[in-house]
């Protein structure tokens, strides 16, 4: 598996992991690992991010290299990197296919010398995450899920009516868009709309890629595992922001200092239910992507999530 430097420049390189072929995702399917040129740490974390999302916050990945861990993040199938010329991009049909390139970028981690591997999850990434530690005990020292997706930030009537359409749906025309991101909360970020960060905007649109059936009705399935209670031993740390703001039309003060994605009471409420050794921290004044918060929250957040690892996952 050949390296190159990464769209970030130096230090970053990128290695392609490729992908058994399936009808799904054509003949040449891949997921991307990034990580710094040279490791010097016997713990890592590895990042896996939300829908319709990539790796580029390496402000946040040199914290932790700076506290001594080093940071690898997987690009999967269909996203950002890993993309191609994929005419359907986050057209993922089974959150359960992604196992390949987890454990592709975990064989690779442990080969370079880590002890002790860290899984850290964003938004779904916290999901699949919260799963894979489930379903693949002893393959991971501890979690951090950040801002998880742990329920569908929706009404009853969605969640309850209309989520077992799309299921029945899904098995027909798995391809089918059922919804879309709000765009304010990607124009809040982007620094070409006043936002504060440079990210690719062909890998990460301001209203996402369109949710498809058969990832929605994964993901549905993933979430209602959740509610029925997880069986995750590793120790589990679950920040999020102290407040939602609306996922539709939020105001500039909204997408400053709340969640305009999820609702943080499904974290809270949930993620006691990922297992028994669980830790849920909210983060004032955090959005989304707590790791794109303003400043102070994006201190507390990567503080506490660095601190706690070292508790819990110490190197002696």
């Amino acid at each position: 598996m050949s390296e190159h430097t990464d769209v970030l420049g130096e230090p970053w390189v990128a290695r392609e992991l490729p992908l058994a072929p399936q009808r799904a995702y054509g003949p040449h399917p891949r997921a991307v690992l990034v990580r710094p040129r040279t490791p010097s740490s016997r713990r890592a974390v590895l990042y896996l991010h939300g829908f319709t999302d990539y790796f580029f916050q390496a402000h946040h990945a040199q914290r932790w290299m700076d506290a001594g861990t080093d940071f690898y993040a997987l690009d999967m199938r269909l996203s950002g990197r890993a993309i191609g010329d994929h005419p359907r991009p986050g057209d993922v049909r089974d959150l359960h296919d992604l196992d390949e390139e987890i454990a592709a970028a975990l064989a690779v981690i442990r080969a370079e010398g880590h002890e002790r591997v860290v899984l850290l999850g964003h938004s779904t990434g916290g999901l699949i995450a919260a799963h894979w530690a489930d379903r693949h005990p002893g393959t991971v020292d501890a979690l951090v899920l950040n801002s998880p997706w742990l329920e569908l930030n929706s009404g009853w009537f969605t969640r309850v009516v209309v989520s077992p359409l799309v299921r029945l749906v899904a098995r027909v025309w798995p391809s089918l868009p059922v919804g879309r991101l709000d765009p304010g909360y990607g124009r809040y970020l982007h620094h070409t709309t006043g936002g504060a960060w440079e990210y690719d905007l062909a890998w990460k649109p301001f209203a996402g890629f369109p949710a498809r059936a058969g990832f929605a009705a994964s993901v549905r399935r993933a979430q209602a595992a959740v509610g029925r209670g997880l069986d995750v031993q590793v120790p589990v740390l679950v920040c999020c922001s102290d407040r939602s703001g609306p996922a539709v039309g939020p105001s500039p003060s909204d997408l400053a200092s709340a969640d305009c994605v999820l609702n943080v009471a499904h974290m809270i409420a949930r993620g006691p239910l990922l297992g028994p050794r669980v830790t849920v921290v909210p983060v004032p004044g955090g959005v989304h992507d707590l790791a794109l918060s303003a400043p102070p929250a994006r201190e507390l957040y990567e503080s506490t999530a660095i601190a706690w690892v070292d508790r819990h996952v110490p190197l002696d």
